[in-house]
């Protein structure tokens, strides 16, 4: 394995152990959204970044985002992270951490109404295979 993928497995790690407070709320909450398929991965590599949540079959990140965010330099480089990952397809969720705290119930009825609209954009695994012939098909 190239020096540099070993790198990125190792920076994805240790951001997936050293989580927010308030994206250990949102993780252990996430799974109240009742929808199967809705597989979301914490801090996985996507591209140059780490999205703090990622469905891939989705194609939806979700970010929740600090004080740190509302700065000239940061949100123009938050701008950037999303325009890249909208090009590849996703669709960019940003919740602020004080969010996260006070309206949970909000933040994954928002959740919730994106996956709807991104399993409507995206076919089951199975829905374009063939029939098998050998399973009467």
């Amino acid at each position: 394995m190239p020096k540099l993928d070993r790198f990125r497995i190792a920076s994805a790690r240790k951001l997936r152990s050293s989580m927010t407070d308030e994206e250990r709320i949102l993780w252990s909450q996430i799974w109240r959204i009742p929808v199967e398929g809705t597989h979301f991965r914490k801090q996985a590599i996507l591209g140059r970044f780490y999205p703090d949540f990622v469905s891939h079959r989705l194609k939806l990140v979700i970010e929740l985002d600090g004080g740190q965010h509302s700065e000239d330099a940061t949100a123009r480089r938050d701008a950037e992270r999303d325009r890249w990952m909208e090009s590849q397809g996703y669709r960019v969720l940003r919740f602020w951490n004080h969010e996260v705290r006070r309206e949970l119930d909000s933040v994954l009825d928002t959740i919730y109404a994106a996956v709807e609209e991104r399993r409507a954009l995206t076919p089951h695994p199975g829905a374009t295979r063939r029939p098998s012939p050998s399973r009467g098909g």
